[in-house]
């Protein structure tokens, strides 16, 4: 009998989706831990395990002899992005899925709501409402923007930038993306990262969904924001590292890029003082942009269908290696 090892957070209201779990389960060994559970015991169970689902530390996956498939209950998986890592799990025939296929359609849905709210002056016209009452209907009138013919560049082309190339088509917008490895079946232009700095300057929404490592530490660094386009808007729901905050805030402050929309800063939580909640035209969501109300009933059922195919033999959904 295989043994599942499982750190999952199944949410504050957990009952239901526990049980669903459980109840799938009935030939398998469950061992079932507290995501913060860094103890000797949970690290010797990992270690034994053939299947991990959750958040595994890599360094205690790496010890193990048995595991023969992690699944990540998040999109990220910065802490495996590292060729030592990435190496010795396909050395040791070990499959890494992440849960993409849990998160790309409110990210997609998210990042929809961010263009399409700014072209439409939305959050203006929220603060005129919260704030002093007046009706300022010439000026948004004025401000507001159809999307149409517009450019929009996306830095990586994963499950996200997939579907929002699908929300976003129906609004006749020039659709550009670049990705460390162009395949050629995409369904828009895809260029290899080596040319975004071609790209930048000709984009009127910048979409970061980079996700976090060495290469892509401040990549959206002050020169490159300083090319960008008088008026362009920049969007980050990929990691806070990616980009260089103070050169954003500088850019805003001067007037020369039209907005930002945040759902992800460094640091998280973002401080009360902190200069972003005050710089012009700065929007925040609290990196709430993969949350949905079932959220954690759809991981573990992306967990079981991907368990069905880890039985059969099948292609894994979302496999990273």
């Amino acid at each position: 009998m295989l043994t599942i090892w499982c750190n999952n957070d199944f949410g504050p209201n957990d009952e239901r989706e526990l049980a669903l779990f459980k109840e799938s389960l009935n030939n398998y060994d469950l061992v079932l831990v507290s995501e913060s559970d860094v103890s000797e015991a949970t690290r010797t169970a990992l270690a034994a395990a053939d299947i991990a689902f959750g958040s595994p530390s890599p360094e205690h996956v790496l010890e193990s002899k048995t595991l023969r498939w992690i699944q990540l209950n998040s999109a990220g998986y910065t802490s495996y992005d590292h060729e030592e890592i990435r190496n010795r799990l396909v050395k040791n025939l070990v499959a890494l899925t992440n849960s993409s296929a849990v998160y790309d359609e409110p990210c997609a849905q998210h990042l929809l709501a961010m263009i399409t709210s700014l072209a439409r002056q939305l959050p203006a016209a929220l603060d005129s409402q919260r704030g002093n009452k007046t009706w300022p209907m010439s000026e948004l009138r004025l401000r507001s923007r159809l999307l149409n013919g517009q450019t929009v560049l996306m830095l990586g082309f994963g499950a996200i930038a997939k579907r929002l190339v699908e929300l976003l088509r129906p609004l006749q917008m020039n659709l550009v993306a670049v990705r460390r490895r162009v395949n050629g079946t995409e369904p828009i232009h895809v260029v290899d990262i080596a040319q975004v700095d071609e790209f930048l300057p000709l984009a009127d929404h910048i979409v970061n969904i980079l996700p976090a490592n060495e290469e892509t530490k401040n990549f959206l660094n002050a020169t490159r924001l300083s090319s960008l386009k008088r008026g362009a808007v920049v969007y980050n729901i990929g990691r806070g590292s990616t980009l260089d905050q103070d050169a954003l805030r500088n850019e805003l402050i001067s007037g020369r890029l039209a907005a930002s929309y945040l759902d992800v800063m460094s640091p998280e939580p973002l401080p009360p003082d902190h200069p972003l909640w005050t710089t012009p035209n700065c929007f925040i969501t609290p990196h709430s942009g993969g949350g949905h109300s079932n959220e954690k009933e759809r991981q573990v059922n992306h967990f079981l269908n991907n368990l069905r195919r880890f039985e059969r033999g099948d292609e894994l959904v979302n496999r990273v290696y």
